[in-house]
């Protein structure tokens, strides 16, 4: 966590050409908001090197001996692409990447695989969800889906800076892995079974799809078995964060009445 002297009400943001040479100089990232940046400098996993805030947005106290660059929100909304920074802008390293076999360790992993889910705000509410629900991480494809970026981290509200998200060349061959490792694979699609019926204990994957195309076919043929949400509303379908957030939260309770 960088150390030094606060940002000062009323200074001067830095020229907005600065930074852009210092990112060709090296591979760095951006964060934007309170949650994302509070959450990197907590988890630590990445280097924090520059940090933007406005004089309002320096007071928080969590901030207190952190070295802050002051700037203005116009500035901010610029260098970061959006006005959702809340006041705070921060370079930070390349996001970790976990190993995608270390998920599968452990007596019980509970991991989501995502299907080419290409929308950020879906990935980091996903994120969100998984972290908090418990899970041992997150698989994406590294071709035709979204990646840890400034918003899915916003969306994530900073726990994509806490929890395994790994990427892999072939999801299909992925969850073939996962099964060899002992998990049971669960693709989640309108028509499957009720999400209460199978037995969770034990190593379990769930399968989430794209949205309007849903699991590819070679994806869907390496589940398991496929499981729904019931729908007994005029809507036939749920986000596929808010479905995700209520499969993982299943397998959550159905292990703990199996107990």
């Amino acid at each position: 966590m960088p150390r030094g002297a606060e940002a000062t009400s009323g200074a001067s943001a830095p020229p907005a050409h600065e930074p852009r040479r210092e990112r060709d100089r090296e591979h760095v990232e951006t964060l934007y908001g309170r949650n994302p940046i509070f959450e990197a400098l907590r988890a630590g996993r990445r280097e924090i090197k520059r940090i933007w805030a406005t004089s309002g947005a320096a007071k928080e106290p969590w901030l207190d001996g952190v070295l802050l660059e002051p700037a203005d929100g116009d500035w901010l909304t610029q260098r970061c692409g959006s006005d959702a920074h809340q006041g705070l802008v921060a370079d930070v390293g390349p996001y970790p990447y976990a190993d995608p076999a270390s998920l599968l360790t452990g007596s019980a992993p509970l991991i989501v695989a995502l299907d080419e889910i290409q929308d950020p705000q879906n990935l980091g509410a996903i994120a969100r969800s998984a972290e908090a629900a418990g899970a041992s991480g997150i698989v994406i494809p590294n071709r035709r889906s979204a990646e840890i970026t400034a918003a899915a981290a916003k969306a994530s509200a900073g726990a994509v800076e806490h929890l395994k998200i790994a990427q892999v060349r072939n999801l299909a061959d992925y969850l073939g892995e996962a099964k060899g490792a002992g998990c049971w694979v669960y693709g989640a699609a309108a028509k499957g079974r009720p999400y209460r019926e199978p037995d969770y204990t034990g190593g379990v994957v769930l399968v989430m799809g794209a949205e309007g195309t849903g699991l590819r076919p070679r994806v869907r043929a390496m589940c398991d078995d496929v499981v729904s949400l019931p729908m007994r509303g005029r809507v036939d379908s749920l986000n596929v964060s808010a479905a995700a957030a209520v499969l993982l939260y299943g397998v959550i309770d159905a292990r703990a009445a199996a107990r």
